[in-house]
């Protein structure tokens, strides 16, 4: 009886303790290993370690690696784009706020540490999310996009389309200058080739007439 007492009780403090320590925490710690060894190298262990958390604490929030660095992934990326739609929101037009944005999104991205280590050490972490299926933060992106097209309908600065499709256009070309602006610089300036995104862009949206 009395073991039966302790072992409720070790799992209640347990259960205390592990509600103590915020997410943020624990994912400040897998982006420290992420940045210092790599994705594949990082183990749910010296997450726990650098968190200077028990591995119980961790695992009953996170079973395994994969769950805590999607959660780190949709943290980091997710506050990058909000600062930079917040950067953009002084534009005239929904037109020009989605453009800077997704302009200044790029730039911040290709620039993030997490971004950079995953793309030269673990590239293949991404693959699943360009040839398989869209992860939570493609589809926040998404989001943001489809609302700036929306405001852009109804300003008449973007042309009238299917709004799904627009945004998910957008999304696909954004994308496809994250995951490949480093090795197109090697022989192209960085900063044309942005100001030609800016302009694909402009133009794909802008509508027949004046605009």
């Amino acid at each position: 009886m009395n073991s039966e007492r302790h072992s409720s009780l070790a799992e209640a403090r347990g259960r205390t303790a592990a509600g103590r320590v915020s997410d943020d925490v624990l994912l400040d710690a897998a982006r420290e290993c992420v940045l210092a060894a790599g994705v594949r190298r990082t183990t749910l262990a010296e997450i726990a370690r650098t968190a200077k958390v028990s591995r119980m604490t961790l695992y009953r929030r996170f079973p395994d690696v994969r769950s805590i660095l999607a959660a780190l992934m949709t943290r980091e990326f997710t506050g990058l784009l909000r600062r930079t739609s917040s950067e953009a929101a002084t534009a005239a037009s929904a037109r020009e706020r989605l453009v800077r944005s997704s302009v200044h999104g790029v730039r911040a991205l290709v620039a993030d540490p997490l971004m950079r280590t995953v793309l030269d050490l673990d590239a293949e972490m991404i693959m699943p999310y360009v040839v398989q299926r869209l992860g939570a933060t493609q589809r926040l992106a998404e989001e943001v996009i489809d609302t700036l097209i929306a405001v852009g309908h109804a300003d008449g600065s973007i042309r009238h389309a299917d709004r799904a499709t627009q945004a998910r256009a957008v999304l696909l070309v954004v994308q496809s200058f994250v995951l490949s602006l480093r090795p197109a610089t090697v022989d192209v300036d960085e900063s044309t080739l942005m100001d030609e995104l800016g302009h694909l862009l402009d133009a794909t949206l802008r509508p027949a007439g004046p605009a």
